[in-house]
């Protein structure tokens, strides 16, 4: 088992690729310790993408890109420039606002960075804001994008845990919004500490109903993939191919700024994505299945009996591990990694599997922003062309956010169950 997370560990600090790193460190456990096992390993890869649960992942991913294609992110920021433009530091505010209502619909924290960073980052820099500022609450206020539903990570938690999508997606609703309103709090007073700009805008009722109804279509997107798992109307699956119809249906239709080419190119997009996932899901259940194998996920829930620690302190040491893990591991892998490790302890401990799963997306998407490993940071350089470190210098402030988030959720869990439990029993 030693030699299991050691070779796992030494390939990813040599940057061999988590799919692969997870591959050869489960090579050589069979190798030497069950070599004859080794015919398993085909029959466990195959078998860890055989679920139908899985389709919805490449759905939404898909989704997110057709929305992506279609110049919605235009339209959302028009929208949120009405609301708050016009507050000191506004176009920092309206980034903020733009990832609370473009993460609910593209489910997905990178292509909020480099939606809404493709145009704010450099509109933020020509009015006067420093370039770090603008990069760093771009990646920061992103995170949204994998807490407010509907969600990737949480969706492939809910898959690799064996719990509601719907009770995931529920439970991600009150966290997100608390994400939102700390970062939107500490952008006005940096804004107004440093003296930054505000938009020449004037909040008018009739503005504000006309853009609302100009973009209601898009506004109740989020309402309507949600709503109809809560309701049992469809499972996620058939939930994200609806998406898909109705992302399309406004690229083609009604905005009319999806393409032919740029549509065929958002399916490209959406296959790469989907297939860098699937094979490290591939390689993970291998790894999961070795653990299963040597009886780990069921040691380490003996040993948390045996500590008999509160939930509280049990739930601030997964805090620190998910903290940690998600420095050096992406959030699709990490998820897939520490679910079957710390699950069953902390099922044992007595939290609830909706709430360690909302704690390790909330977690996660802190390092999804910080360095070396995380993809927001390094869509964010590219775009913005700053180094990655300095983006992460610019993001502190607003990922504290996440980090009072998270101690929230865990002192009252309730933020977290209360909508699940009043929607869904």
């Amino acid at each position: 088992m030693f030699l299991l997370l050691i070779s796992l560990t030494i390939f990813l600090i040599l940057g061999v690729p988590i799919a692969y790193s997870l591959g050869l460190s489960t090579l050589a456990y069979f190798f030497l310790y069950q070599p004859d096992l080794i015919q398993v390993l085909p029959q466990r890869l195959f078998a860890g993408m055989d679920s139908y649960a899985l389709i919805a992942l490449p759905l939404f991913i898909f989704m997110g890109q057709v929305m992506n294609k279609s110049g919605i992110t235009s339209r959302l920021i028009n929208y949120c420039l009405i609301i708050v433009g016009r507050f000191r530091g506004g176009l920092g505010l309206v980034n903020v606002a733009s990832s609370m209502l473009f993460g609910g619909i593209s489910g997905s924290s990178t292509s909020d960075t480099a939606s809404i960073g493709s145009i704010l980052i450099p509109e933020m820099k020509k009015r006067g804001y420093p370039e770090k500022f603008s990069a760093g609450l771009t990646v920061a206020s992103s995170t949204m994008g994998m807490i407010i539903p509907p969600s990737i990570p949480m969706v492939l938690f809910a898959v690799t845990a064996q719990v509601s999508v719907g009770r995931m997606f529920l439970g991600g609703v009150i966290p997100g919004i608390i994400v939102g309103v700390l970062q939107l709090i500490i952008t006005l007073w940096i804004s107004r500490q440093k003296n930054y700009p505000k938009e020449n805008k004037h909040f008018t009722l009739k503005d504000f109903f006309s853009e609302t109804l100009r973009s209601v279509y898009i506004l109740i997107m989020p309402i309507f993939i949600i709503g109809i798992v809560v309701l049992g109307i469809t499972t996620p699956t058939e939930s994200a191919a609806m998406g898909v119809l109705y992302a399309a249906i406004i690229g083609f239709i009604i905005i009319k700024d999806l393409t032919v080419s740029s549509f065929i190119d958002a399916i490209r997009s959406s296959i790469m994505m989907s297939a860098k996932i699937m094979i490290i899901i591939a390689f993970s259940k291998v790894f999961i299945w070795i653990l299963a194998f040597e009886h780990i996920p069921e040691l380490i829930a003996n040993s948390v009996i045996a500590m008999g620690l509160p939930p509280t302190i049990m739930m601030f040491l997964v805090i620190l591990i998910i903290l940690a893990t998600g420095t050096f591991i992406d959030v699709s892998p990490a998820i897939l990694l520490l679910t079957p490790v710390l699950l069953p302890g902390i099922i044992e401990a007595g939290v609830s599997p909706v709430l360690f799963g909302v704690v390790l997306v909330v977690g996660l998407a802190v390092g999804a922003c910080t360095p070396p490993v995380g993809n927001c940071l390094n869509v964010c350089a590219i775009i913005s062309g700053l180094g990655i470190n300095t983006i992460f210098r610019g993001a502190i402030p607003f990922l504290i956010a996440n980090v009072i988030t998270l101690f929230l959720i865990t002192f009252f869990p309730e933020l977290v169950l209360w909508l699940p439990t009043l929607i869904m029993d």
